[in-house]
């Protein structure tokens, strides 16, 4: 229990820096970009995230447990088999990219080199998930901690810069933003190579045994398949999200130029505000997959119900604190980026979804850890339905446009919440108040 908060604590403490470097970019983009153009740049991000999904095929995730629960002697069989297994994925998926991406109608709007950044990324993001599930279950949090500071920090310098030295037009300032954030990448993807090179190398050293690659391939894909699925199913979500909500408030009767401006401050203001915190339960989500694991092998009830218990007092703590400040500071923070925004009333109307959704990051987790992925998907395919079935049906209203979508989110996050929490009481015999049930 020591090492996992001293983890935890680690990671949080590198993951503030790296927020409120987030929440600088943020800034910077906001007034760099223009109301349009942080709506365009919002609305693609999602797309970004998308394709890290694939790319990664979530091998930090199955990596992480893979190396909990098996001795270091099979580390480095296992590793050779999963650096091999990317090297194929890297091809096929390339492949796929240079038919696929420059045909989607989503790129229309941007400037023509923007499509060639996501081909660009996939290398990058599917060697460095390599690098990052073996750091993480081998609980070298620090190097975890460095990459993730490291990946904001240099795009805010480049950001910067670049900004500062020349002047761009809407399209090609977008081009410029993300190609930061590809440079950032590429830097972290530094960093863990050489770092896992390193490490590679100590491994051989030591006492090892080999594995049969197939059998590994299996293990692997036994969680990252569905892992994988449930993360296409959220990040194909969330890319839908910025062209339904704007689909829904023309519905409602406003400007198509107005609904996607709006959309901008939703996503770039008020999401990048409440979200800030949730760089603790992203921290703790990472030590608790590895520690999940391995207790679960062993059926230690015990620690994972004590386990529970601390990680959502210290959501509720400081989930609370947070909302609490959204809500009747709403208006100076909103400012921040742009003057007199709508993105105040934003704030204060999303307050449930970020608290439930700072609950539901380390639940998921446990659901991983507790081999719990296929029903971490179905509740999330439950609650989207729910959701976005609200979102369209109140949104479309002209008496609530945003503020229906707005409700809609909420409702399914709370949804969300709740599944995640009853499923994972019933798998580790507890009840709702965490006690622990009679045989």
């Amino acid at each position: 229990m020591t090492t996992f908060f001293k983890s935890a604590l680690l990671l949080t403490a590198a993951a503030l820096l790296g927020e409120c470097i987030e929440f600088l970019i943020n800034i910077v983009l906001a007034r760099e970009l223009g109301e349009e153009g942080l709506g365009l740049y919002m609305a693609i991000f999602p797309t970004i995230l998308f394709i890290v999904v694939l790319a990664s095929l979530e091998l930090p995730i199955s990596i992480s447990k893979f190396v909990a629960e098996k001795e270091e002697i099979f580390h480095r069989s296992m590793l050779m088999h999963a650096i091999r297994f990317s090297l194929i994925c890297t091809l096929v998926f390339i492949i796929i990219g240079l038919w696929v991406i420059p045909a989607i109608p989503v790129f229309d709007r941007y400037h023509p080199y923007v499509p060639w950044l996501f081909i660009l990324l996939i290398p990058i993001i599917t060697f460095t998930s390599v690098a990052r599930g073996y750091f993480m279950g081998a609980q070298d949090m620090g190097r975890i901690a460095v990459a993730n500071f490291l990946k904001r920090a240099a795009q805010l310098v480049l950001l910067f810069i670049l900004f500062k030295w020349f002047s761009f037009n809407q399209e090609m300032a977008i081009l410029v933003a993300l190609c930061t954030l590809l440079a950032s990448e590429l830097i972290v993807f530094g960093y863990l190579f050489i770092a896992f090179i390193l490490r590679m190398r100590l491994l051989k050293k030591r006492p090892r045994a080999e594995l049969n690659g197939i059998k590994v391939m299996k293990t692997l894909l036994a969680v990252s398949i569905p892992t994988t699925g449930l993360r296409i199913f959220h990040s194909a979500t969330f890319a839908i999200k910025p062209f339904f909500i704007k689909m829904t408030l023309v519905k409602s009767g406003m400007i198509d130029t107005v609904a996607m401006v709006q959309y901008g401050k939703l996503a770039g203001v008020a999401f990048s505000i409440g979200f800030f915190p949730a760089f603790i339960a992203h921290s703790l989500l990472i030590v608790l997959i590895p520690t999940v694991s391995e207790a679960y092998k062993r059926r230690d009830f015990d620690k994972l119900s004590g386990l529970l218990r601390k990680v959502m007092l210290v959501t509720a703590v400081y989930g609370s604190i947070a909302v609490f400040i959204f809500y009747y500071y709403a208006e100076p923070l909103t400012s921040l980026f742009f003057d007199d925004s709508p993105a105040v009333r934003y704030l204060q109307l999303l307050v449930p979804y970020f608290l439930f959704h700072f609950f539901v990051i380390p639940m998921q987790a446990y659901l991983i850890g507790l081999g719990l992925v296929k029903e971490a998907f179905m509740h999330a395919l439950y609650t989207t339905i729910v959701s976005f079935a609200l979102m369209y049906f109140l949104g479309s209203l002209p008496r609530f446009q945003m503020d229906g979508v707005i409700i809609g989110m909420n409702i399914g996050t709370v949804l969300l919440t709740f599944m995640h929490y009853i499923t994972i009481c019933e798998r580790i015999n507890v009840d709702l108040f965490l006690r622990k049930k009679s045989r």
